[in-house]
């Protein structure tokens, strides 16, 4: 059920798109750095054990 937003409805509706993205390009970047610091944990470890 989509309320009415008048004029507003635009600035209301582009802002939630926006706040979507930015929330999607937080997880990506956060996933995209553990896994780089997963790999360069192993490869510590990896050069520590032999």
């Amino acid at each position: 059920m989509m309320p009415d937003l008048g004029k507003y409805a635009f600035a209301v509706l582009s802002s939630y798109g926006v706040t979507i993205v930015l929330l999607a390009v937080i997880v990506l970047v956060s996933v995209w750095r553990a896994r780089k610091v997963k790999t360069a944990l192993d490869e510590i470890e990896n050069r520590r054990g032999s």
